[in-house]
């Protein structure tokens, strides 16, 4: 065994047995996908593993690859360790064992697509899995099996994501090449295609899904993604606004900043963002942990962006989420809502006034090819819009008043 086991007892199972053959009382009944091994999930001290038969080589491989995109940070399952030399008690030579620590709370793709969907929860799976192939690419990984049933998929706390379970055919490069990334993406169609095919033909896919159209939108989700987050954005001068349009751009696409990165190096900036996907909600609940402000979700999902490129461009060592929230709140949220005049504040509320103050800066900043900075665009904001609009409690008829 080459590993790092946490639980002694994977060594008292009884690895001289092939894996079909085990009792049944070690196994533990979850939902799997298609696989042309043999897999098994098996309990241990309160932990869920999965164990697979497989060639030697291929055996180590895996094993040393998922260990590599952990080092990477890659949405992967986590290897536990790889057995070899495995023979039963008349010394005839068994295939090796891979063991991997169960993703919990997780699905695969295949078993997910097998119930009943939503149309707005489709979405976010596709989105979640075009996640997934963009930052295995970025990371040098072709994958080379994407399926729905090598990919699992899990909710936290309001974000979907897709995780890579099955990683034999994977190969590990500096860098991807464009060829490797689109023979990836051919392989993704072709298997997702496939698999609904066959859901579809075991009675088990809704109709309102298109076998045909759902795995090409899994490609196009993709290819737009895979545009917005490589292509080159190397600016003289760090400015909001350009950072601003990289996360518009990201959220037209159906997609908000799991994290965002900006590399300084002699005088220029690269921007790097990496993207999540959301459930309905996640936006205000949010804001409201880290500011305690409680707004519409549009409204939140606005103060988060620039939240989130506040934190981009002022966070120092060793702060954590919460305190940098807390200087967004008293340094940007709060003089900006303080700088509007008090006769005027009562025609919108506080973080609407400051939604729109944002909109007008970005569009005063993309006029001027600069960022005019927030002061200005305030000034600007009052002077020019919020004085001429007329009070909310004003165009509320008596009816919807009460």
């Amino acid at each position: 065994m080459t590993g790092t086991p946490s639980d002694p007892a994977l060594l008292g199972l009884p690895w001289n047995i092939p894996l079909e053959q085990w009792p049944e009382d070690l196994f533990v009944a979850l939902p799997r996908g298609i696989s042309r091994h043999v897999v098994r999930f098996v309990r241990l001290s309160g932990r869920v593993y999965a164990v697979k038969e497989v060639g030697e080589r291929l055996a180590g491989h895996e094993y040393r690859l998922l260990r590599d995109l952990a080092r990477l940070d890659v949405p992967a399952v986590e290897a536990v360790a790889v057995l070899n030399g495995r023979a039963d008690e008349t010394g005839q030579p068994l295939d090796s064992a891979l063991v991997t620590r169960h993703l919990q709370f997780s699905l695969p793709y295949r078993a997910v697509f097998s119930g009943t969907l939503r149309q707005e929860t489709l979405v976010r799976l596709l989105d979640a899995l075009a996640v997934l192939l963009a930052r295995l690419h970025l990371a040098g990984l072709y994958w080379g099996d994407c399926s729905l049933s090598n990919t699992l998929f899990r909710r936290d706390a309001g974000a979907f994501a897709a995780y890579l379970v099955d990683a034999e055919t994977g190969e590990l490069h500096p860098r991807i090449s464009e060829g490797q990334r689109a023979h990836d993406i051919e392989i993704a169609h072709v298997n997702i295609y496939g698999e609904l095919l066959d859901l579809e033909a075991g009675g088990f896919l809704h109709p309102s899904i298109d076998p045909l159209e759902t795995s090409a939108q899994v490609c196009r989700r993709y290819e737009a993604l895979w545009d917005e987050l490589t292509h080159a954005e190397v600016v003289e001068e760090v400015e909001w606004h350009r950072v601003e349009a990289r996360i518009r751009r990201l959220n037209a696409l159906g997609f908000d900043v799991a994290e965002m990165q900006i590399q300084r190096k002699l005088g220029t900036a690269r921007i790097i963002v990496a993207p999540k996907v959301v459930d309905a909600g996640h936006h205000q609940r949010r804001l409201l942990r880290l500011t305690g402000l409680d707004v519409e979700e549009n409204q939140a999902r606005r103060l988060l962006n620039d939240l989130d490129t506040y934190r981009a461009t002022h966070r120092r060592p060793g702060d954590d989420e919460e305190i940098v929230a807390h200087r967004w709140l008293a340094e940007v949220f709060q003089p900006a809502v303080r700088a509007v005049p008090p006769d005027l504040r009562r025609k919108l509320e506080p973080a609407q006034i400051f939604h729109e103050v944002l909109d007008h800066r970005w569009y005063m900043s993309e006029a001027a090819d600069r960022d005019v900075g927030l002061p200005t665009a305030v000034r600007s904001y009052v002077g020019n819009v919020l004085a001429h609009k007329p009070d909310e409690k004003a165009v509320i008829t008596p009816d919807l008043a009460e």
